[in-house]
């Protein structure tokens, strides 16, 4: 059986998903609350570009649960 560090493909891909793009997602919150400060958006123009990123997590958050919902 093909493992790499005692883990297997199925296992790594599922991990890389999962803690990968939650950590690029806390990422994405930084970068943006840098570029909201840098080009001075302003309590609106920062509330809507964070309202966007929330709803775009909100999404990958969902799909999460729906799969594990069907069992997928």
């Amino acid at each position: 059986m093909n493992t790499f560090l005692g883990f297997t493909e199925e296992q790594i891909t599922h991990f890389g998903l999962t803690v990968g793009v939650s950590v690029f997602i806390l990422y994405m919150f930084y970068i943006v609350a840098q570029l909201a400060k840098e080009s001075k958006a302003g309590k609106f123009g920062t509330f809507i570009i964070f309202l966007v990123l929330t709803l775009g997590m909100v999404g990958f958050i969902a799909k999460g649960i729906i799969q594990w919902f069907l069992d997928i």
